[in-house]
């Protein structure tokens, strides 16, 4: 499946339990400081990328070719893995910046005191972030209005594999806390809502499906929707479109994140090939994606355009019949994908308690029940909430998902820590990284990296153009001419 390009940004929530340290923005600059002054495992941004989400000084790329930053709305740390051609190193690379941020926080001696997670929901103040998905797409291939309608259909409906699953839900409100406004809401936000409980739900597949409101949005926050259409270009021969899917929550299971972007992936080759079949497009998208997080039959029936019934699950089996007629024998790892898939949803028609050792939303309500009932406690017990949140614990040593013996591995810990210092050697991400670790030896003016492209004092440039081609020899050029 190496013909597509893909990559995953993380936002990490950031609980400090000793108040003694201050708020939660300090530790994050901390680490990120300590990342890029203190450690050099990467070079700081001089220029503002963004003058409201990344001003200069934000954060920066990193030695393995990803980045890791600050989003000044929020001032979370997220973390963006360098581009991946293979599944496995895609796993990797999104596992390396969590074991980064580990490393700097034992640096720090702030392990014991601090703790980072991959969720994507706050239980009590209502927020949400996310774990977005990025793909290369052919803008020759696609009708970008038909491809939409055939690839809504099958984001709504693969939270039953690739939800993280959540302890209760939220449901907006017209009330707004006009104090915790953020500047770029008054250039970004036409109206806004707020946020609360809602106690008629005890467990959902998705942590995100409760605060989609459109299918597509070019805005990301109170217009949040499944897909957020970019156009990436720093220089104008590298104009390089991608998918940019919002309706994406971070998946501990190596597993869940494995089914969830090779699924994707297919299913781009079909709109590609414009070999979707017929039948897949929803009445009410929006209302199905809450309906099959919140369903707790897991009998997920949702109503077609035509105005017939079907369940998430056979119409999961419809593109996959597809990608089995279209692609099955042309590589391995799509293969592989293909038989994941297909066994997946057998299981999940069978009973999907099955998969508690390789699916998120599965694994975390099967121990958060054991426990609920154990106790004698009900769903809306601030105490579930607590050990929700403790799944996504990014430290193996105190993560609950860890604490799963069975749990599915596809990728091992030297794997992991060679993607902390190692490029994938594959894509453009190489030769960026041979000029980020370059360019820390050396007395440099002004500079300015960016996905696409190199800019250092005075006029060096090298642009980065064909996101499939390593730059190797580019790179190391450019940096003698330096």
């Amino acid at each position: 499946m190496d013909h597509r390009v893909v990559g995953l940004e993380t936002e990490f929530g950031c609980l400090v339990r000793d108040p003694r340290l201050g708020p939660y923005e300090e530790i994050v600059e901390r680490v990120k400081d300590e990342v890029f002054r203190n450690r050099r495992w990467g070079l700081l941004d001089l220029h503002t990328r963004d003058m409201y989400f990344e001003p200069a000084e934000a954060g920066g790329f990193l030695i393995n070719g990803g980045r890791l930053y600050i989003d000044a709305v929020g001032s979370h740390l997220e973390y963006a893995t360098p581009e991946c051609r293979s599944l496995r190193d895609l796993i990797a690379y999104e596992r390396a910046g969590q074991r980064l941020i580990l490393k700097v926080l034992r640096d720090l001696r702030l392990h014991d005191r601090v703790s980072f997670y991959n969720n994507s929901v706050d239980h009590f103040a209502g927020h949400t972030f996310g774990c977005h998905e990025n793909y290369s797409v052919d803008p020759e291939s696609l009708s970008w209005r038909h491809a939409l309608e055939k690839l809504v259909p099958f984001l709504v409906t693969r939270q039953i594999f690739a939800g993280a699953g959540r302890v209760g839900g939220h449901r907006l409100t017209t009330t707004w806390q006009t104090k915790s406004r953020h500047i770029a809401d008054t250039v970004f936000v036409d109206s806004a809502y707020g946020v609360e409980p809602d106690p008629t739900v005890d467990f959902q597949l998705s942590q995100r499906a409760d605060h989609i409101l459109h299918t597509v949005s070019g805005r990301v926050r109170f217009s949040r929707a499944l897909i957020n259409p970019k156009w990436d270009q720093m220089y104008e021969l590298s104009r390089s479109p991608r998918l940019h899917l919002l309706f994406g929550e971070a998946n501990p299971s190596e597993y869940a994140t494995f089914l969830k972007v090779g699924t994707t992936i297919l299913v781009l080759d079909l709109l590609e090939e414009q070999a979707v079949p017929s039948g897949v497009e929803l009445a009410a998208p929006l209302r199905a994606l809450k309906e099959i997080s919140r369903d707790p039959t897991h009998t997920w029936i949702v109503r077609r355009d035509d105005g017939s019934t079907i369940s998430a699950i056979d119409l999961q089996r419809l593109y996959l019949q597809a990608a089995q007629r279209h692609f099955a024998g042309r590589d391995p790892e799509t293969d592989e994908v293909l038989r994941e898939w297909e066994e997946t949803l057998d299981a999940l028609e069978r009973d999907p308690m099955e998969l508690a050792d390789r699916l998120d939303w599965v694994a975390k309500f099967s121990m958060i029940q054991l426990f609920k009932d154990a106790e004698g406690l009900t769903w809306q017990d601030d105490a579930l909430h607590s050990l929700d949140l403790e799944y996504h614990n990014i430290d193996p040593e105190q993560g609950l998902y860890y604490a799963l013996e069975s749990r599915r591995r596809l990728v091992s810990n030297s794997q992991i820590e060679r993607a902390i210092e190692e490029p994938p050697s594959d894509t453009r991400a190489y030769g960026r990284a041979l000029i980020v670790r370059g360019l820390r030896g050396r007395t440099v003016g002004e500079y300015m990296i960016e996905w696409d492209g190199v800019f250092v004092e005075p006029k060096r440039t090298l642009v980065l153009a064909d996101p499939f081609h390593s730059y190797k020899d580019e790179a190391e050029q450019f940096l003698k001419r330096l």
